[in-house]
């Protein structure tokens, strides 16, 4: 009976275990090789810059597209664009049509954010992504690219993670922007309630934002962000999701608490679904809006 009994648990042990190891391993996915077709005018001009980062304690990369022709001490707004989960700092250039904008007096500027979420790593001090993207790449753009300096020309705009480490940062840092861009912005990431069919995004994501309920998890949530900070210092918010999207009901419910203190924001609904071809459908308003916006 007992030999028998083992057996049972053994065999319902299994999968689960399996199950665990592969959701496990979605912690860190390693990225297929890419395939690096920016898509381009002969209007601008692309670099990659390698550069070492003293909040990383490593050497990282980003890519900025600019105006091939810039006029002698011509200094110009930047925006900062940060990519999604299991992204890069390609993916602006390569599936989206946000590099023709450059020729409209801009530099855009496309971090690596690894799977970050933007945020310094409650467990891992070598990944201090939030130092890295509001003090050393700042400084490294400022010291190599003729951008106007001061918030007043600066903006920043992500998609999914990166619609949440712009919303978030923005808040956290409104000195820093004047402008924040989130399109289908994972907002509700730090709060999300334990899931055994999503063990490893769980595990991922309290290694980022420390153990549930913590301060490290409330000091970087955007909702408790949006209910402390002082709205008339904060950047305008431009923010949208596709109306077939997951993410769809915490942006909606991110609103209206933005309504009700008083933001300077404009969240719209839009068709779609996470995907390049919904974004790439919302950057040219989300731009219009922005050189309102930026001085």
């Amino acid at each position: 009976m007992q030999k028998r009994l083992f057996g049972s648990r053994l065999w319902w042990a299994i999968p689960f275990g399996i199950a665990v190891f592969l959701s496990a391993g979605g912690c860190r996915r390693t990225k297929p090789p890419a395939v690096d077709a920016p898509r381009l005018n002969d209007k601008v001009m692309l670099r990659d810059i390698t550069f070492y980062s003293h909040a990383l304690n490593r050497d990282t990369v980003y890519r900025v597209i600019m105006p091939r022709q810039i006029g002698m001490g011509q200094r110009l707004p930047v925006v900062y664009l940060l990519h999604g989960g299991g992204g890069s700092y390609r993916d602006w250039s390569n599936y989206s049509d946000v590099g023709r904008l450059a020729e409209h007096g801009l530099i855009l500027v496309m971090p690596e954010g690894d799977e970050s979420y933007y945020t310094n790593a409650a467990s891992r001090p070598e990944d201090r992504y939030e130092d890295f993207i509001t003090t050393d790449l700042i400084s490294d753009v400022e010291d190599r690219f003729p951008v106007t300096l001061g918030r007043a020309h600066r903006a920043i705009i992500g998609v999914s993670m990166g619609g949440f480490g712009a919303v978030k940062n923005a808040l956290k840092h409104p000195g820093l922007f004047a402008f924040v861009g989130g399109l289908s912005s994972a907002l509700d990431v730090p709060s999300r309630p334990f899931s055994i069919k999503r063990y490893g995004q769980w595990r991922h994501h309290r290694s980022i934002f420390g153990p549930w309920q913590s301060e490290q998890q409330h000091n970087n949530d955007p909702f408790a962000l949006a209910r402390t900070a002082d709205a008339g210092a904060a950047p305008y918010l431009f923010l949208t999701c596709g109306d077939k999207e997951g993410l769809l009901v915490a942006n909606r419910q991110f609103a209206p608490l933005l309504e009700q203190r008083h933001f300077r924001y404009e969240f719209h609904a839009v068709p779609g679904g996470h995907d390049w071809n919904q974004w790439n459908g919302q950057i040219g308003n989300c731009f219009d809006v922005l050189r309102q916006k930026l001085d």
